[in-house]
C-alpha cells in the first residue's frame, strides 16, 4: 500500500486500541495490543507520517531509532538487591528503569500527554544482545520489570533486507506479534503532501514529467545509487532556502540529496530552464490580468516541458498565495475566540487588561512548547500558534498603562477590525488572481489539457480546494464539469478496449 493508506490503518488501529469499556479501561490490555511495524524502503515517509498521526490525534509522540540503543540503555542497568524467602536472605539482580520507558514517563510529566505513540525505528537492526529483550518487548510491552504506560501504543518501522545489510531476519514467533504493514513509494500520494508542505515548482514540475526519477535505489559496480522522497523533500527546502539567499542552485549541491549521478545532472539542467522561464514568463503580470501579448504568443507554442513548466509556475503562485490567505483566515478565526474568551474575564471586572493579557499570552507560549515536546502539534499548527502570539503581543503597548477594560477592549476590537478588513481586501485579490489564471490559460492553450491539469491540482491542494470552497471560482466549476466528463469518457474507453 502507499504511505497515505499506511496512515489511515495506523490510525484506524490507534483508534481501535484508545477505546475504552463503560468502566475507563482500555479493551485491549495494553499487553495484547500487537505492535504496528511499517516495513518500507528508506526515505519513504515512514517516521512523518507517524508524526502527522499524533498531531492529528492530539496525542504524544517519542521516537527512538533502536541501532543507537545497546542492551543497558534499552533494559536497564542491573542492581543488587536483597530479599527474604521462606525465612532465607537472597541477593537478586534487577534493573533500572529503561531510557526508553523513563522518557515516556518525563514526556507524561512535562507535557500533560497521557496517550501517546511510541515510535521504534529500524527495529528491525537490533544487535543480538538486544535481540531476545526486544521480542519480550513486542510481547508483554516490558523492559526488565518496567512496563509501558497504558495508553502509549507500540509502532515500529524498519527497512527490508535488501536496503540494509544490517536487517535481521524475523522469525514467525516475531512476526506473529506484530500488525505488519508493508508501504510502497507512491508519487500521486507523495504529491499531496508536496503541495501542503509548499515542496518547490521545479521539482514538482520535473517529477510529473519523469515520474520514474522520483524514487530509486539501484547496486551498481560504483556502489549503491538511490533517489528517495525525503531527498527530493529536502532539495526543495535547500533550493528555496538558497534562492532566499541569492545563492546558486548548482549540480554540486543537488547531487548532495540526489545520490544518482544521471538523474542529479538531469535536473539540474531542468532546473536552469525552470529559472529562465521564471524570469521570461513573469507569473504575477499573468495573475494580475496583464500578460503580454509576447509571453501569450510564447506559451501558445512553447515545447511540451515548457508547457509543464509555466503551468508549474502558475499552480505554485496560486497555491502559495491561497493557501498563505486560508492560514491567515485560520489565525483570524482562532484569535477571535481568544478574544472572546480574553473579553468575557475583563469586562465590568476589577482587574489589569494588561495582566489578562500577559496570562493569555503565557499560556499560550506554553500551549507551544507542550506541544513541540509532546509532538501533538503539526508545524502548520506550530506556526499559526507563534502568529497568534506575535499578534497578542503587539496588543500591549496600548492597552500597559490603562486600567479601563472597556477602553482596552475597544482598541483590541479595533485592531481585530482591521485585521478582517485586510483579510477581505485580500480575497478579492486572490479571488482575481486565481480567474486571471485560468483566463490566461484558455487563451493560450485552448485545444490542450493545461487548462484540466491546472483544475485538478488546484483540486488535489487541501488550501486551494478550502479557498474556493469558501469563496468560489467560476471558472473552476465550469472547468470542473469538464474534468469530470474527460474523465469518465477516458473511464468508458478503457472499459471498451478491455471488452
Amino acid at each position: 500500500m502507499n504511505i497515505k493508506e499506511a496512515k489511515e490503518q495506523i490510525k484506524n488501529a490507534i483508534t481501535a486500541y484508545f477505546t475504552k469499556d463503560e468502566y475507563g479501561n482500555y479493551i485491549v490490555p495494553i499487553e495484547k495490543q500487537r505492535p504496528i511495524f511499517l516495513m518500507g524502503a528508506p526515505g519513504i515517509g515512514k517516521t512523518a507520517i507517524i508524526e502527522q498521526i499524533a498531531a492529528e490525534m492530539g496525542v504524544g509522540v517519542l521516537s527512538y531509532s533502536m541501532t543507537h540503543h545497546t542492551r543497558q540503555s534499552a533494559l536497564g542497568l542491573p542492581f543488587i538487591v536483597h530479599k527474604n524467602y521462606g525465612g532465607f536472605e537472597y541477593d537478586v539482580s534487577e534493573y533500572t528503569m529503561s531510557e526508553i520507558i523513563s522518557s515516556i514517563y518525563d514526556l507524561m510529566e512535562n507535557t500533560g500527554a497521557k496517550e501517546g505513540i511510541l515510535f521504534l525505528d529500524e527495529i528491525n537492526c537490533v544487535s543480538e544482545t538486544l535481540s531476545p529483550i526486544m521480542l519480550q518487548f513486542l510481547q508483554y510491552k516490558v523492559f526488565g520489570r518496567h512496563r509501558v504506560p497504558d495508553g502509549w501504543i507500540v509502532v515500529t518501522a524498519g527497512n527490508p533486507p535488501e536496503y540494509n545489510n544490517s536487517v535481521r531476519e524475523f522469525d514467525i514467533v516475531t512476526w506473529d506479534r506484530l500488525k505488519r504493514i508493508d508501504v510502497e513509494p507512491d508519487f500521486d500520494t507523495w504529491k499531496e503532501y508536496a503541495y501542503k508542505a509548499g515542496v518547490h515548482p521545479a521539482v514538482l514540475t520535473y517529477l510529473e514529467i519523469k515520474k520514474s526519477n522520483f524514487y530509486k535505489i539501484e547496486s551498481t559496480v560504483d556502489g549503491k545509487r538511490f533517489i528517495t522522497a525525503r531527498g527530493w523533500d529536502d532539495l526543495s527546502q535547500m533550493i528555496k532556502l538558497y534562492e532566499q539567499n541569492n545563492l546558486i542552485v548548482d549540480k554540486k549541491l543537488i547531487c548532495q540529496y540526489i545520490q544518482d549521478k544521471k538523474i542529479c545532472a538531469d535536473f539540474a539542467g531542468y532546473y536552469d530552464l525552470f529559472k529562465k522561464y521564471r524570469s521570461d514568463y513573469q507569473v504575477n503580470t499573468i495573475l494580475a490580468g496583464e500578460a503580454s501579448d509576447k509571453i501569450k504568443e510564447r506559451a501558445t507554442h512553447a515545447a511540451f516541458d515548457e508547457r509543464l513548466a509555466l503551468l508549474g509556475l502558475i499552480v505554485s503562485s496560486v497555491t502559495e498565495e491561497l493557501s498563505n490567505f486560508m492560514r491567515q483566515e485560520s489565525l483570524i478565526q482562532t484569535l477571535m475566540q481568544e478574544l472572546k474568551r480574553y473579553k468575557t474575564v475583563i469586562c465590568g471586572k476589577k482587574v489589569s487588561p494588561e495582566t489578562e493579557l500577559t496570562k493569555l499570552i503565557d499560556a499560550k507560549n506554553s500551549e507551544l512548547k507542550k506541544g513541540k515536546t509532546a509532538g501533538n502539534l503539526s508545524k502548520d499548527d506550530q506556526r499559526m500558534l507563534a502568529k497568534l502570539i506575535g499578534v497578542l503581543e503587539s496588543f500591549s503597548p496600548e492597552i500597559k498603562d490603562t486600567t479601563d477594560s472597556e477602553k482596552a477592549l475597544e482598541y483590541i476590537k479595533q485592531k481585530y477590525d482591521d485585521l478582517v478588513k485586510e483579510h477581505k481586501k485580500n480575497s478579492v485579490i486572490a479571488k482575481k488572481h486565481l480567474e486571471n489564471a485560468f483566463i490566461f490559460l484558455d487563451e493560450v492553450f485552448p485545444d490542450g489539457q493545461e487548462i484540466l491539469v491546472f483544475v485538478t491540482e488546484l483540486t488535489a491542494n487541501y488550501y486551494t480546494a478550502k479557498f474556493i470552497a469558501r469563496y468560489g471560482c467560476d471558472e473552476y466549476y465550469k472547468h470542473n464539469k469538464e474534468l469530470l466528463f474527460y474523465e469518465r469518457r477516458q473511464e468508458i474507453l478503457a472499459e471498451l478496449d478491455e471488452l
